[in-house]
């Protein structure tokens, strides 16, 4: 071993070791020798292993390879799925550099050329390097070319001469010089010129607060609506599939009862530009009114959401649809007699000045008109007049009020859920950053109609039915759960459809709170009746918390009836016993005189003194009864061993005086029968065989 402590301490530090080599030790990288003669060849070969491309080659003998990158980063932040890359390399392939050209449909042009001049940049900058390096280079470089701002482009629209075509054409023998004037048809009336109408232009800050609205209410849609079946989202955030439920979908025209879902059209700019709808499943004639008469709503009414838009077009719809057609009939209706004109003009006038002498009379009266859904009367049976299914626009009686509508039953929230079966509600729910509430799974507890024992029903999930059977009596009962959304203005969680059984309790369930900041839905959370849960949002990261310190049931319409029974009733055995009285021979047969009983076997439910009588009259093998007849009092009970339960009295003979029947014999030697080898039995044998 060598020893450092003679050695210099200006010896020992760190600059033994160079930064840089010497020029003189600097060995390039081997070069195949492949590569040094036909480099072209070499690098088109590594493109072909690497990528397995289309070739092709073009006349001036340039050659094309066309390939797919997809981008290698695992947080590439934008939505493509490859890049469809055509690669043209010259035949004087290095001195000329390669040219390459981005094929993506799905792409805008100026984005495409911002990939094309960035792959310029790296030619220039890396003369040197092969083409597989270039394409690497590329790969990582996709992601800052794609963020610069898109090149402006234009489009370039040739139209055709067509004007010799339409010169008339001459007759054989005839001079082509004839004038035009006497063989060219009359030209049309030229149509006239429409006015110009500029392009509607916004400042900067109505730009910016529109963006902003517009996402936070698509935010709300999505948080409300993204759970439902009908529901689409178009890939430039536009057009949105919604699910549609009229309210009164009976009093719609017959070309829109149909109507399932709905085409949302949410312009970039929205709401200063005009939101628009397309209804489905319908045609396009019937749709078209009603789909210009809610543009001409929504531009009227820009303060209003989406969800506000939505649920005026689903609770009116049916009137909607009515005041078009109301609109086509005037339209087309010829002009009305000038006697008529006046009757009709002079009723809205008459009904004004009432209206302002009721006013001037009675100056601390307001009269304040009714909302249009009020002013709608419904149509009569019996009468033909179509006037009665438009809005009433003049002003209202004194008196008020709406009309009283036949009870239908009731649809309520977005889900369009119909009230019946039993109701589930939190009516103190505390919601603190949360802005929607929703069940789930949801885990119950329910009472059998039949014996009334709780039984369990977990996992239930919106619209599934879940069946189980009782654990005491084995009657089946089903239960299925109808979810609606708890907010601020409802407290109801959704609907219980229950058969055979009743909601008893809620047991833990799992709930999805939707974060009232940033409208995402958290994850499943587990909560119950009186228990506080708080959480953090995964999108926005603020905290919200809600807390159940009730849960009430409410039963809107029972249950279904149990299930039938399978198979025949079995009729009961009729005894001809009278309570308190003995049974005949006290209920002794010939094989045990002193069993005092008889017993109703499970196998068939009949009754007889003991098996071995069952045996002689049954022609099938008997089965353990559990239920007896006492002997004494002739009452029917569950089997005991010894006693009635009713009398008291013994079943199986005197005490003290009976052997092993019903598993309980004597130990007394004095009253053991002599036959029993242990009444004579040695006594204190064991201690002798100790000594």
């Amino acid at each position: 071993m060598i020893s450092t402590t003679h050695i210099p301490r200006q010896a020992i530090d760190g600059r033994q070791a160079v930064t840089e080599a010497s020029p003189g030790r600097v060995v390039p990288k081997p070069v195949p020798s492949s590569q040094r003669q036909d480099p072209r060849r070499y690098q088109l070969d590594q493109i072909k292993r690497r990528f397995s491309p289309k070739l092709g080659t073009l006349q001036n003998g340039i050659t094309t390879v066309r390939f797919q990158l997809k981008p290698s980063d695992p947080d590439f932040p934008f939505e493509l799925e490859h890049l469809d890359c055509e690669l043209q390399v010259p035949s004087s392939y290095p001195e000329e550099p390669p040219t390459l050209l981005v094929r993506n449909k799905d792409i805008p042009r100026g984005f495409c050329l911002n990939i094309e001049r960035g792959w310029d940049k790296l030619v220039a900058e890396s003369q040197d390097a092969t083409l597989l390096a270039l394409i690497t280079a590329l790969d990582k470089h996709l992601e800052a070319f794609l963020s610069e701002q898109k090149v402006e482009t234009v489009t370039l629209m040739s139209f055709k001469d067509t004007r010799h075509l339409e010169q008339p054409r001459t007759a054989l023998g005839e001079s082509s010089s004839a004038p035009i004037s006497q063989v060219a048809p009359p030209r049309p009336p030229t149509p006239p010129r429409r006015p110009y109408v500029p392009e509607e232009s916004f400042t900067t800050e109505q730009v910016a607060n529109a963006k902003a609205r517009r996402a936070q209410e698509i935010r709300q849609l999505e948080a409300r609506m993204g759970r439902m079946s009908l529901y689409q989202k178009s890939a430039d955030g536009v057009v949105y599939t919604l699910p549609l439920e009229p309210r009164r979908r009976a009093e719609l025209p017959q070309g829109l009862q149909s109507v399932q879902s709905i085409q949302l059209i949410i312009p970039l700019l929205y709401p200063l530009q005009v939101l628009r709808v397309l209804l489905s499943d319908v045609e396009s004639q019937d749709a078209e009114p009603l789909e210009e008469g809610f543009a001409t709503r929504a531009a009227q009414h820009t303060e209003l959401t989406l969800m506000n838009h939505l649920n005026y077009l689903s609770q009116n719809m049916h009137t909607m649809a009515k005041q078009v057609e109301a609109t086509k009939l005037a339209q087309k209706a010829p002009a009305p007699s000038s006697s008529s004109d006046e009757k009709k003009y002079q009723a809205p006038e008459t009904q004004g000045a009432s209206t302002a002498d009721r006013a001037d009379s009675k100056g601390h009266i307001h009269i304040v008109p009714r909302p249009p859904e009020w002013s709608y009367t419904q149509e009569s049976g019996g009468s033909d007049d179509s006037d009665s299914d438009v809005w009433d626009s003049g002003a209202d009686s004194e008196e008020g009020g709406a009309e009283i509508e036949p009870h239908t039953p009731h649809i309520s929230g977005v889900a369009q859920q119909v009230e019946r079966g039993t109701t589930i509600s939190f009516p103190t729910i505390e919601l603190y950053g949360i802005e929607l509430l929703q069940i789930s799974i949801l885990n119950i507890s329910t009472k059998c109609q039949r014996c009334k024992m709780l039984n369990d029903i977990t996992g239930l999930k919106s619209e599934t039915e879940k069946a189980v059977n009782c654990r005491k009596c084995g009657s089946a009962s089903t239960a299925k759960f109808r979810q609606e959304m708890v907010h601020q203005n409802s407290t109801r969680a959704g609907f219980i459809d229950v058969a055979g059984c009743t909601v008893a309790d809620m047991l833990p369930s799992t709930f999805v709170p939707t974060c009232a900041k940033c409208s995402t839905p958290s994850q499943g959370l587990v909560s119950v009746r009186g228990e506080a849960v708080t959480n953090v949002c995964r999108e926005c990261h603020g905290r919200f918390t809600f807390k159940i310190p009730q849960v009430k049931f409410l039963a809107i319409t029972p249950g279904s009836a149990l299930p039938p029974t399978v198979g025949p009733r079995r009729r009961q055995e009729k005894l001809g016993l009278h309570a308190g009285e003995p049974l005949p021979g006290k209920g002794a047969c010939s094989h045990y005189r002193r069993s005092y009983r008889w017993f109703r076997f499970s196998c068939c439910s009949k009754v007889h003194p003991c098996d071995q009588c069952h045996d002689e009259n049954e022609d099938h093998p008997q089965e353990w009864a559990n239920r007896m007849i006492c002997g004494w009092c002739s009452r029917e009970q569950n089997y005991a061993v010894e006693a009635c339960a009713f009398c008291g009295r013994s079943v199986i003979g005197k005490r003290g005086k009976g052997f092993w029947e019903g598993g309980k014999g004597t130990r007394d030697k004095s009253k053991m029968n002599r036959k029993d080898k242990r009444k004579f039995g040695r006594v204190g044998g064991g201690e002798a065989k100790k000594d």
